[in-house]
């Protein structure tokens, strides 16, 4: 269709047009979701859909559509650069929000719903082309996006408690699997939200949760040689991302978190009740990675 004919969708409040069937809107919009043209990806393809799933045009449909929307999770996946990027990383975008409705409406059964997971978690691990931002072409932001799934995963009622533990493994296996890239573009907010959206549904268990810190700390507190680099490489990305994300995933969980969404304050009106035992955790952990904290003696 014309890029006239989506701008004034765009001018319309993004009313869903008479014509064509919603079929062929959403599926030249889901092929936009992968453009290289930023503005068709970000501006028209995404607002779009994750309006009109918000408001329920695809609450009949949202099975068949979660599950095409998923398969652009594995168009190119392995590959550490190319344009494809963008097919998959919006594609978790946009499954985020299909789970997002469901959180708000129960329209999904719960084979729906752990098949995405799968599915998406499962793409969040194995992606390598974690770039931020590609020159000329914007944002793929793959850390971003997959944040953003785990987040609404994290808040799915059909998800308990073993599944939110499989929702922190699979940050800190993204987290400590050395990869080129560091966090650049707020992927340590994006991935301490998420988790404190897993820890607000206050099902984990103190020792899991300050297990989970260990293990992210034994990483963070690698010292140069052990993986025979020079010292003038060190730290790798991987290694300063995990330092980062506690940091800030400590000051999330000192300071608190709010989000934007309808029942956001509502569900961030409670503490998390690991709060305090693991802020002592995660205190011990960065203590040996600040060095100008002040230390009691």
């Amino acid at each position: 269709m014309r890029a006239g004919f989506w701008q004034h969708v765009l001018e319309s409040d993004m009313v869903v047009p008479p014509e064509p069937p919603l079929n062929d809107l959403t599926a030249e919009l889901v092929t936009m979701l992968g453009s290289t043209d930023p503005f068709e990806r970000d501006q028209v393809a995404y607002p779009v859909l994750a309006t009109w799933l918000n408001e329920g045009v695809y609450d009949d449909l949202l099975v068949s559509f979660g599950d095409g929307i998923a398969q652009g999770l594995g168009v190119g996946l392995g590959a550490t650069d190319g344009d494809q990027v963008f097919r998959r990383t919006f594609s978790a975008l946009l499954l985020a929000e299909c789970v997002t409705r469901d959180n708000a409406a129960h329209v999904l059964p719960v084979d729906a719903v752990v098949s995405w997971a799968d599915r998406g978690l499962a793409w969040f691990v194995r992606e390598r082309d974690l770039r931020a931002f590609v020159p000329g072409k914007g944002g793929a932001h793959a850390l971003a996006h997959g944040a953003d799934l785990v987040g609404a995963l994290a808040r799915s009622h059909h998800l308990g408690r073993a599944e939110q533990a499989v929702l922190l493994d699979v940050v800190a296996d993204r987290l400590v699997q050395p990869t080129p890239y560091r966090l650049s573009h707020g992927e340590d907010d994006r991935l301490a939200y998420a988790t404190m959206q897993v820890l607000h549904r206050n099902l984990l268990e103190q020792p899991v949760v300050d297990d989970w810190v260990r293990r992210l700390g034994a990483t963070a507190h690698a010292q140069p040689g052990a993986d025979h680099r020079p010292a003038d490489e060190w730290p790798p990305a991987h290694v300063h991302n995990t330092r980062i994300f506690l940091r800030v995933l400590y000051l999330q969980l000192a300071i608190g978190v709010r989000g934007s969404g309808v029942n956001d304050s509502a569900y961030f009106a409670r503490r998390p009740e690991v709060r305090a035992d693991l802020l002592l955790v995660l205190k011990d952990v960065l203590m040996g990675l600040l060095p100008f904290a002040h230390q009691p003696e």
